[in-house]
């Protein structure tokens, strides 16, 4: 097939979205499938990695608040016309911003099949930068806009029930999976330890992703700060970027942050420490939990999203209720204290991870994009709400 996927994120930039988004089109290029790649323009963007890749950029401004990334803004018809010259088989938009309203737009106009994924809980985000007042019209939006589609796909079990209560549908489930060549205990590296102040055997704490309000990184914080008051030598990492680091290393100078780390750099940093502590309640999946037990790390986290799809509590992670900060808390103080049981943790993680490699959700996408491309495309609707959504607003 000729598919068009579009995308307001992709590397060089570095988030789980972005990252998703390279190894569906590899995997789909693999397949022998054309893809015309549509995203921002980016200044550090590669030349086209494939012959049958096409790249076409459009214009983006920054996004407030989230450094490196863009809103793509097309010119009036741009995409029309490039749908028009080489029409797709089906678009795929992994992103509603400006840039995937254009595109669904533009695809229903001339009668293409479009597909989506819903990737990030915009709507929950609203109250962590002070919008809470917003988070329903978010939702009416992120309703319509993959209403308008032949499928969505969505990589948790739970997060489906939600969002069919909310109203979304013809959801299909798309997991994730992990690249275990890349993520591998095998990349432990004893200098990087110690560039942390950490001894042979000194264990270490971890975070990695956005360093962001809705991530909740003062509590990962918090609870190793809790654990270490059993463990005084115990280190805390943490690896990315984002609007509230300068505020942290301030509150918290005794937490190595590391910045943001790529490819190799990245797995050395994952299988160079031991435990994962990640808070967050607002993950659609959290790519960094299976990246993390790919690793051999024993992760501490949620009950929900990739913790619920891969963890059993005890066995190869640990789990916490959704939300129960204290428990959180004490769950992190408690493997602290009991680090004779990790070895097998760490193992069963890692071959938890193994069971589920990324060629088995390639395959699954290829599959439903193939089910979407054959919905015959009804009249387009442009209106960006409709008259029974309005109503719930």
């Amino acid at each position: 097939m000729h598919i068009a996927l579009v995308t307001e994120t992709y590397p060089p930039e570095v988030n789980g979205v972005a990252m998703t988004n390279q190894r569906l089109v590899r995997g789909l290029l693999a397949k022998g499938h054309r893809i015309t790649l549509i995203k921002p323009r980016h200044q550090e963007a590669p030349p086209a990695e494939h012959a049958s890749l096409q790249v076409h950029e459009v214009f983006g401004i920054p996004i407030p608040n989230y450094a490196g990334l863009k809103l793509g803004l097309p010119r009036p018809g741009e995409l029309e016309r490039l749908f028009e010259a080489d029409k797709p088989d089906i678009v795929h938009v992994a992103t509603e911003g400006p840039l995937g309203f254009s595109s669904l737009r533009s695809a229903r106009k001339l009668r293409i099949p479009v597909s989506s994924t819903f990737h990030t809980n915009f709507q929950d985000y609203c109250a962590d930068y002070g919008a809470a007042f917003a988070a329903r019209w978010m939702m009416a939006y992120l309703r319509w806009f993959h209403n308008q589609c032949a499928l969505t796909t969505v990589p948790d079990p739970s997060l489906i029930q939600r969002l069919e209560k909310d109203g979304v549908q013809r959801l299909q489930m798309l997991g994730r999976g992990a690249d275990t060549v890349l993520f591998s205990p095998d990349k432990r590296d004893p200098e990087l330890r110690r560039s942390w102040g950490a001894a042979a055997h000194s264990p270490v704490a971890l975070y990695v992703g956005r360093v962001a309000a809705e991530k909740d990184i003062p509590l990962t914080l918090e609870a190793w700060a809790a654990a270490r008051k059993h463990c005084p030598e115990l280190k805390m990492v943490v690896v990315g970027d984002g609007p509230v680091r300068k505020k942290l290393e301030r509150q918290w100078p005794e937490v190595h942050f590391a910045g943001m780390r790529y490819d190799e750099d990245l797995a050395r940093h994952y299988a160079s420490a031991d435990i994962f502590i990640f808070a967050s309640t607002s993950e659609t999946f959290g790519n960094v939990v299976i990246e993390a037990m790919a690793s051999g790390l024993a992760v501490i986290t949620y009950d929900y999203a990739a913790g619920k799809q891969f963890i059993q509590s005890g066995s190869n992670g640990h789990l916490v209720s959704l939300a129960d900060r204290q428990a959180f808390i004490q769950c992190t103080e408690s493997v602290i204290q009991e680090q004779s049981k990790m070895p097998p943790i760490r193992a069963a993680a890692r071959a938890t991870a193994i069971n589920y490699p990324w060629s088995a959700t390639i395959d699954r996408f290829n599959h439903l994009l193939q089910k979407a491309a054959k919905t015959e495309q009804t009249t387009p609707q442009i209106d960006i709400v409709s008259n029974s959504e309005q109503s719930t607003l």
